[in-house]
């Protein structure tokens, strides 16, 4: 672990209010990056991220990594004096961070118009299902239902069987990594160019709209819809999941031009080489029956390792399926550090995913894993000037915890 200082965001004060989890995601990403992360949660209701999935010994070990880099504060935003404390935390940030419902905030005062009234450089990032406008702005909303939504269970899955979600927070994942580069580029608009904080509207649909694809344009312009693929593409071929003989699945990629020659030079058939069809994806993909019998058919009479070093010697695009006990025994993985060890105080040391980019210069850093509801409470209201006897009232109230 580096010191507290390395990151390039040392000294930018982060409030994270939200919960599960991609708004909590952008926060750990900038304290990753050196933000000092503030994470409030209710006295009696903490995020609910702490008890998401797998955990051990009652440690959510999902909460260890999406709670690491941020100090602890369990605060009653509802109650007058708790929204009080929170006003002045606001006074002090850089960045906050929400997902309540729209309008939640502005019930009890600490809307947007308000906390910039009160502190105009602030950048308010506001993560919502839909966006803070619009007829399903009110919805209740999960990662599932944008899954849904947004045309990706509709692709996923194969051609004669039901469309399918992912197994893992998708549309969350990819709005709390869009959400750092919208918060980024506040921050640059406010510090660079001398502006003023502002607010961000970012929903859960939009960012994974665009990584689905162009699916609504193609309709637009050409009427159709496109439909599951199972592993193939429309785009390219032979691009499929293959047996091996020892029972693994590999994934073969043609994606260039001269890797689908290699491919099917290498399994015994260049005669199509030289097809008019096999000169672009999009052809080559109208007789994907044949390329997979080819490949798949040559795959099939070897052993998985031995099948990756013939590809790799080749220079074609080959790679396992792996398992999470395959990745963590990844050699690539380990090189390069990809899964790290991190200290915590009741399971000894977990394993994480590693900062999610290198920089040469502010590499950031791991400084602890997500900490105990409330453990930071007294250290942050002592900050803010709340005196000892008055945070004992606080408590007894429950305000805080």
């Amino acid at each position: 672990m580096q010191s507290a200082n390395t990151g390039p965001l040392h000294g930018l004060r982060v409030i994270d209010c939200a919960t599960i989890l991609a708004a909590p995601l952008a926060s750990q990403i900038l304290g990753d990056f050196g933000a000092d992360v503030i994470k409030i949660e209710h006295p009696d209701r903490p995020d609910a991220m702490r008890g998401h999935g797998e955990s051990v010994d009652g440690v959510g070990l999902w909460w260890t990594e999406v709670g690491r880099n941020k100090r602890t504060v369990a605060l009653d935003l509802r109650d007058e004096e708790g929204a009080e404390i929170f006003r002045r935390l606001v006074a002090t940030a850089d960045v906050l961070v929400e997902n309540f419902r729209p309008g939640t905030l502005e019930r009890w005062g600490l809307g947007w118009d308000a906390l910039h009234q009160l502190n105009p450089h602030l950048v308010m990032l506001r993560v919502t299902g839909f966006g803070q406008e619009g007829p399903y702005a009110e919805r209740p909303a999960f990662g599932t239902l944008i899954e849904a939504m947004s045309g990706f269970a509709h692709m996923t899955g194969q051609p004669d069987a039901p469309p399918t979600l992912p197994a893992f927070g998708l549309a969350d994942s990819i709005a709390g990594m869009a959400a750092v580069s919208a918060v980024m580029m506040a921050l640059y608009h406010r510090d660079a160019r001398g502006g003023q904080g502002q607010m961000i509207d970012l929903s859960l649909l939009e960012p994974i709209l665009t990584a689905v694809g162009p699916a609504p344009s193609v309709y637009d312009a050409t009427g159709k819809v496109s439909m599951r693929q199972g592993n193939r593409s429309t785009n390219n071929a032979p691009r499929n999941l293959y047996r091996s003989r020892d029972g693994h699945w590999l994934a073969v990629s043609t994606s260039a031009d001269s890797v689908a020659r290699r491919v099917l030079t290498l399994v015994g058939h260049p005669e199509v080489i030289g097809e008019p069809w096999f000169a672009r994806g999009a052809t080559r993909a109208q007789h994907a029956d044949l390329l997979d019998d080819y490949v798949g058919g040559w795959i099939a009479e070897r052993d998985r390792d031995d099948v990756i070093r013939i590809f790799t010697e080749a220079g074609a695009a080959i790679a396992p399926v792996y398992t999470a006990k395959e990745i963590v025994e990844d050699p690539q993985v380990a090189s390069r550090e990809t899964l790290v060890r991190v200290g915590h105080p009741r399971l000894g040391d977990v394993l994480q995913h590693n900062l999610l980019f290198r920089l040469s210069e502010t590499p950031g850093a791991i400084r602890f894993s997500g900490r105990e509801h409330g453990a930071d409470t007294d250290e942050i209201l002592a900050e803010l000037g709340v005196d000892v006897d008055a945070v004992m009232q606080l408590r007894e109230r429950r305000v805080i915890a």
